[in-house]
């Protein structure tokens, strides 16, 4: 079967800026282009050449200096050559693309609440739920929002949890990967430390600025612990706003480290999970669900995440993690921060039973047999 797959106007596949979305089509490519010819549209970076085939996979990176230029250029290149297109998170793309293509069957992959009125309109939203073969997304919290919302979608809606390669991260417990992990420590200068590991944008809604004010009474109680803060306001760039002004401002009053790394690119990701030892998502909005939990579970970190959105999902009290309902309240995440730092066996305990949930359950193989399945039903 011939599959276009739509990618949003943000960001470039591979995903050379970052990207869960860009993330997500590359984990699950090398599966599913043993099965299907794949041809992914995203947009055009300075990088990547316009068009190419890499494993089978045919790219076509498309200009999009504004959201109608790319998804007029997108127009140009769907045509009923393809038998299923699939549109990732924007529902209001489906019409405009199914009429260029009305012989093609289409299918829509959500990643965050689409469906909400000021995104789009009831009209078209039926429109698209009518058009469409089926509507994954990537947590039961966005699925739950579609269908109180519309009704008569609940037939199309497939929750896919979104996966990571186990592979790529080395669990912070063995043996075997202590002294890259020391090595990475001392490059920062955390090797004497106990590190709280935040990994995100530097943006309010994901609320590293509640870490921060949990961590001053932390390092109060435990002075032999470090602040480690990956990522930047957006993919890609290290550029500042008042926001990580004011975040970089308050951590010069914590008692001890705190490293910001500014943006790394995914590729470098994972070896930097293992330099810490409690993981940390202070999601302060409604979240479709941070991938950034797959993540930390792959790297055999435990995991203190607020109950915004679709978090909690994938966390199991006290078995991998621990779910904060007060989420706006730094002290709450503190507690459970002293906690596993008092309690390391339970920490470790926490951690490993993360791993094995990432290698059983959140891997791209089952996340691409679960699209699969979905593709074999058009």
């Amino acid at each position: 079967m011939r599959i276009a797959f739509v990618c949003t106007e943000k960001l470039p596949v591979p995903p050379v800026s970052g990207g869960a979305i860009q993330i997500y089509i590359e984990g699950v490519l090398p599966y599913l282009s043993k099965h299907h010819d794949i041809t992914v549209l995203s947009l055009k970076n300075d990088n990547l050449p316009d068009e190419e085939v890499v494993d089978r996979v045919r790219y076509k990176r498309l200009s999009g200096r504004t959201k109608s230029e790319y998804l007029n250029n997108l127009r140009d290149n769907i045509s009923n050559e393809y038998h299923l297109v699939h549109v990732f998170n924007r529902p209001l793309w489906v019409m405009p693309l199914n009429q260029q293509a009305p012989g093609s069957a289409f299918s829509l992959s959500l990643h965050n609440e689409m469906f909400l009125p000021n995104k789009i309109d009831r009209e078209r939203a039926l429109k698209c739920i009518a058009t469409v073969k089926f509507i994954t997304t990537v947590s039961r919290f966005i699925a739950d929002g579609v269908k109180g919302l519309y009704p008569i979608a609940e037939e199309k809606l497939n929750v896919v949890y979104s996966g990571v390669n186990p592979s790529l991260y080395k669990p912070i417990w063995l043996e075997k990967h202590l002294p890259e992990r020391k090595e990475l420590r001392k490059k920062y200068g955390l090797d004497e430390y106990k590190v709280i590991l935040f990994v995100g944008r530097l943006s309010q809604k994901k609320g590293p600025h509640v870490l921060v004010e949990a961590m001053k009474s932390v390092m109060e109680t435990h002075p032999k612990t470090a602040l480690m803060v990956i990522g930047s306001k957006w993919y890609g760039a290290n550029t500042t706003d008042a926001y990580t002004q004011q975040l970089q401002s308050m951590t010069e009053s914590l008692k001890g480290p705190v490293v910001f790394t500014g943006f790394l690119p995914p590729a470098e990701i994972p070896k930097h999970f293992s330099i810490g030892d409690i993981f940390v998502c202070t999601s302060q909005w409604r979240e479709p669900l941070a991938r950034v939990h797959y993540e930390a579970m792959a790297a055999g970190l435990p995991i203190i995440t607020t109950d915004r959105g679709g978090n909690a999902e994938v966390i199991r009290q006290g078995e991998n993690g621990f779910v904060v309902k007060d989420f706006n309240r730094p002290e709450a995440i503190a507690e459970r921060i002293r906690y596993l730092l008092d309690n390391r066996h339970i920490a470790k305990k926490l951690g490993m039973a993360g791993r094995k949930i990432a290698e059983t359950e959140y891997n791209w193989e089952r996340v691409a047999n679960q699209l699969l399945e979905l593709f074999d039903s058009v």
